[in-house]
Parts: C-alpha cells; sequence; structure tokens
C-alpha cells in the first residue's frame, strides 16, 4: 500500500508551535492542524498521530531564534525536516495579513511546491563552537562600548590625553593616575575602568577555550590551512570556518561569494546594465572578517615570519594556493588604487577574491564527515 505524502508547515515561537497540513497534489487539501506548545514530546505525539494514518511527513519550519532542536529531533526520528530562511520565502506583493495559522499554510503549500530552498544546518558541535565565536565578538563590542563611555567622560570634563595612541600602556597608566575634582566623579571613572579590565580578561579566556575547543573540532585541519593565507590568523580562520562550517558544499567559489553577499547588486534591463553595492545577504561575521582579512594585501607580497610560522607543516599544495593569493591579490590592489577606485570599494573587491581562494583551500583540505 502506497503512503500518502503530506507537508507539514510548523510555524515555530519560543511557547508555541501552529502546525498546518498540504496534501500530495497541486489540488491537495491544505488545512491547519492546530497549535500545540514548543515541546519535543508533543510535537512526537502529532507526528506519530500522522504517521499512523499511512503517511510519509515531510517537514518545514523558518530558520529564527529557537534554533535547529526541532530539525534535529525530527531527523533522528527519520522523519524529513528541513529549515528555511525567512528571507528567501516567497511573498506575495501587497498581502497585507499576516498571522500564525497563515504563515504555517504558507509554508506547507511552498514546501508542497518546492518553492523553498533549505539552508545550511551545522554539526551540533560545529554550532558549539560558533557560539564560542560570537560570544567573543559580543564581548568585543561591549569593551568597544566601555572605550567610548571612558573617552565621553574625559571630554565633558575637558580632560584630553596628552600623548598619541589611545588604549597603549602609557594611556591606561595615565587613566590609571587621573585625579578627579569631585569624589563622585572619581569613582565613576573607577567603574569604567574595572568594567573595561573585566571585559578583556573575559575576551582572553574566551580566546584561550576557542584554541582549546580547535583541537578537538572535526574542522580542525581546514582552520590550519586557512591559517596560510596573509591577513588570516587563528581567530580569523576559526570565525571563517565556525560560521561557514563545511565549505565542500559549495561547488563554485562563486556561490560562496554570493553567500557572503560580497557580490554586486544588479537591477538591469534590456540593454541597460547597473550594478550596485554588494548584496550584503548571508552570513554577516564571516563578511566583516574577510573585509578585516583583505586590509592585510594593501601591502606588496612577502612571506614574514609569523606567516612562515603558521605554514609549517601544511601540504604544499596549500603553500602554493596561499602564495598565488598573495601575489594576484596584492597586485589587484595597486592596480585598483591607481585607477582612482575608492579604498572601501577596493577592499571588497579583494574580499571577494579571498573567498575564492578561502574555497579551494578548504577543498583541498578532507575533513570528517558531519554526523547527524
Amino acid at each position: 500500500m502506497n503512503k500518502i505524502v503530506k507537508y507539514v508547515g510548523l510555524d515555530v515561537h519560543k511557547d508555541s508551535i501552529t502546525i498546518a497540513i498540504a496534501d500530495e497534489g497541486r489540488d491537495g487539501n491544505v488545512r491547519v492542524y492546530g497549535k500545540i506548545s514548543n515541546d519535543l514530546g508533543q510535537i512526537d505525539n502529532v507526528m506519530r498521530k500522522l504517521i499512523s494514518q499511512n503517511a510519509e511527513l515531510h517537514c518545514v519550519y523558518e530558520a529564527g531564534p529557537c534554533g535547529y532542536p526541532i530539525y534535529r529531533h525530527l531527523t533522528s526520528k527519520g522523519i524529513d525536516c528541513v529549515v528555511v530562511a525567512p528571507a528567501l520565502i516567497p511573498k506575495k506583493t501587497g498581502d497585507r495579513v499576516k498571522n500564525d495559522r497563515r504563515d504555517a499554510t504558507h509554508l506547507a503549500t511552498l514546501h508542497r511546491s518546492g518553492e523553498l530552498t533549505p539552508v545550511y544546518v551545522p554539526d551540533q558541535a560545529d554550532e558549539a563552537l560558533r557560539d564560542l565565536v560570537r560570544a567573543r565578538k559580543d564581548i568585543q563590542i561591549s569593551l568597544r562600548k566601555v572605550k567610548q563611555q571612558i573617552n565621553a567622560f574625559l571630554l565633558r570634563q575637558g580632560i584630553n590625553y596628552p600623548g598619541k595612541s589611545k588604549w597603549s600602556k602609557a594611556h591606561l597608566n595615565w587613566l590609571a593616575d587621573l585625579k578627579m575634582p569631585h569624589p563622585a566623579q572619581h569613582i565613576a571613572l573607577t567603574e569604567y575602568l574595572d568594567a573595561m579590565g573585566d571585559h578583556e580578561a573575559r575576551v582572553k579566556r574566551i580566546e584561550k577555550a576557542i584554541e582549546q575547543c580547535c583541537q578537538t573540532s572535526r574542522l580542525l585541519p581546514v582552520i590550519e590551512a586557512l591559517q596560510a593565507l596573509r591577513g588570516i590568523s587563528l581567530l580569523s580562520a576559526v570565525t571563517v570556518v565556525a560560521e561557514l562550517g563545511d565549505l565542500s558544499r559549495f561547488d563554485t567559489p562563486a556561490q560562496l561569494m554570493a553567500y557572503l553577499g560580497l557580490i554586486p547588486s544588479e537591477h538591469s534591463s534590456g540593454g541597460t546594465i547597473k550594478k550596485g553595492p554588494i548584496t550584503k545577504t548571508g552570513n554577516t561575521h564571516a563578511r566583516r572578517t574577510l573585509i578585516e582579512s583583505a586590509q592585510a594585501y594593501r601591502m606588496p607580497a612577502r612571506k614574514s615570519k609569523a606567516i612562515r610560522k603558521r605554514q609549517e607543516g601544511l601540504p604544499d599544495d596549500v603553500l602554493d594556493i596561499a602564495w598565488n593569493a598573495q601575489l594576484r591579490l596584492c597586485h589587484r590592489y595597486r592596480r585598483l588604487i591607481a585607477k582612482g577606485k575608492n579604498h572601501n570599494v577596493v577592499i571588497t573587491a579583494i574580499a571577494r577574491e579571498l573567498a575564492g581562494f578561502i574555497w579551494a583551500i578548504a577543498r583541498a583540505v578532507p575533513i570528517v564527515a558531519a554526523e547527524r
């Protein structure tokens, strides 16, 4: 007896899940099943009931703050499930009504028609490393805000640092020796400085934890290989790999560039071709890291002592790719600057090509397949 295919749309929220079901076929029935609590046990009850009706289930829900536990739970039970990005879900122009029932029905219908593009779901260990990397970034942002608050506080008091480089050892000693005109102001400055010190200590602890986690990660070969590139040290390599996961899922470097949002936007029609700023879609963290790394290619190509140390023990083909990247990107930077291109535009172009060399290195280094 053939099974009945049912497409299940899940509109997932923190406390509830609204479920809609679309039967197979263009004219198949689409209905709202109901609302349940966001609980894996209740999800199992619904799935068992549907499977008992001789149904083959294909589930879908939007990526969001609730993460991937539902996806991993359903796939571990042998139930097909995909996660889609909200930005990639087709929407009707002029549709001004949105609620949970409509969202679930919309997901089920689009999944039945094959119009949804699944997103990459990282392995649990890979996601744990990514969470650690993002925690470091969040604390760095807090550290930067505290430094801005210290600068603003001193500016309000008319106190200016006489030296050249702020946040150097000399600047920190100068801050520690400052005498404020009022005791309350001195307490405020001390609290700011203590907060800055706490954030700096937390960043160092997380960086040490990242180094330790890398040693047990299945992505360690790629992390080590990417450090052969100029401008990519350990933390940059970990950030790129943790955010992107297994780069072998990209068939071409152009796909990786598009995923990172580093390709120009375009609005062309007929014989008119008009390209605009980069799309900035995809992963923001990886894109920002590549933009920062691209700054290193402003100088002439050379293998510094630090680069040679990072390249020790790496395969020859990886070293060849890294050196070719230096030769091409350093020359391309000088050529584009000589043409009068804006510096930020040039750096973005370098970052886009750097993504291509990262793809080439990742394809040359085998890694262990993820466990699902």
